[in-house]
């Protein structure tokens, strides 16, 4: 008995076509899905953006609205003020 008898025969180092497929389909959807999410983030921080832009004028509008206010209640106080004889 040689010593390369004795040896236990390495594994073959080929790999299952069906685990390489999966492994190529896996990274591909792995892919896809990133692409997908990125997209859905950029959509968002386009909205985002926008809405910042909304609530700005909303601030604004809310500024005139109170300065709105405070001149009609002087003008609502001038108005009820009795007149003299």
């Amino acid at each position: 008995m040689t010593l390369s008898d004795a040896l236990i025969p390495a594994p073959e180092k080929r790999w299952p076509a069906a685990l390489v497929a999966a492994f190529l389909l896996q990274t591909a959807g792995a892919l896809f899905w990133a692409g997908s999410a990125a997209e859905r983030i950029a959509n968002l921080e386009r909205t985002l953006a926008s809405d910042q832009a909304a609530i700005a004028r909303v601030a604004v509008l809310e500024e005139q609205i109170g300065t709105m206010k405070q001149t009609l209640d002087r003008i609502e106080a001038k108005l009820d003020r009795p007149r003299g004889p």
